[in-house]
Parts: structure tokens; sequence; C-alpha cells
């Protein structure tokens, strides 16, 4: 088993373990920050999995990051409902 392996491995098992986290102290329900939050881990997981597999070009990550921080960014500084 070679190194890129063990990577992935790795990857995966920090992305599952962060689902898995997510799901246990999440409170009941889905709502606008729950979903948010979701989704937000979820992009990260299985971008980052692409991009250590060699499927995903630098550039295309780091817009990829670029687009998730800015989503975050604007998810805790918006005015409520808005």
């Amino acid at each position: 088993m070679d190194i890129d392996f063990w990577l992935l491995i790795g990857i995966f098992i920090l992305g599952a373990g962060s689902l898995l986290g997510f799901f246990f102290t999440k409170t009941e329900g889905f709502g606008r920050f729950t979903t948010s939050t979701f989704l937000i881990i979820l992009v990260i997981v299985i971008s980052s999995l692409l991009y250590a597999a060699g499927k995903l070009e630098g550039q295309v990550m780091a817009n990829v990051l670029f687009a998730v921080f800015g989503f975050a960014g604007g998810l805790f500084t918006s005015k409520n409902g808005e």
C-alpha cells in the first residue's frame, strides 16, 4: 500500500468522523445553520478526496475552498431572515 492510499483513507476517516460528530451534536431538525453546516462539511470532504486522488486540479480545489469560506462567512455574518 502506497502513501496515496493511506492519504485517502485518512481523509475518509476524518470526513466520516466529522459527519458523525455533526449528527451526534446537532439539535433536532434541520434549520438554516444545520443544513448549511452539513453541506459545507460534505463539500469539503468530497472535494478533498477528489483532490487527493488526483481527480481535481489545484486551481479547482482553491476555487472550492474560496466558495466554501465565502458561503460560511456570508452565513454567519448575515442578518436574521436575509
